[in-house]
């Protein structure tokens, strides 16, 4: 499993002219689901997301994690995470899950952040969505689950 986690001042989505999810200060987590992850995958980013020191202490530090700072998460499903572009011009996607695994786990790690009490927000699974965010410092962070960064 794979997450971009940029903090932000601001983060929506919108699909078409709805407006899915938005958020203020907080993460933006843009979340890949591979063909072999299983549960020890998905706690291994929920809990890696949840308490990644990066929000400002009183003096100026990054020393909280989004437990500890407050503000919420937009979570938005992104297969092309699993995008292989090293060998050739159009990238490969044949490590990205499946939609119904992808969706499942989606789901599952979207409810683990929300009962360790942070308000998630969310894209549409499988929908064309547009994104928009302040990164806030600008500070992303790559997370994987295999450990491969």
């Amino acid at each position: 499993m794979r997450c971009v986690v940029q903090r932000v001042t601001s983060a929506a989505v919108q699909v078409g002219e709805e407006t899915t999810g938005a958020i203020g200060p907080g993460i933006m987590a843009l979340i890949g689901v591979s063909t072999e992850d299983g549960p020890a995958d998905l706690k291994y980013i929920a809990e890696k997301v949840l308490h990644l020191r990066i929000f400002d202490d009183e003096n100026g530090v990054m020393n909280k994690s989004i437990l500890d700072a407050g503000g919420a998460i937009l979570a938005v499903s992104q297969f092309t995470l699993y995008g292989d572009a090293r060998g050739g011009r159009r990238p490969s996607y044949f490590r990205a899950a499946k939609p119904e695994k992808a969706n499942e786990m989606y789901q599952q790690l979207i409810q683990t952040w929300r009962d360790a009490g942070v308000q998630v927000e969310t894209g549409r699974f499988r929908a064309e969505m547009q994104v928009s965010l302040v990164n806030d410092g600008p500070v992303t962070i790559l997370l994987d689950s295999e450990k491969n960064f």
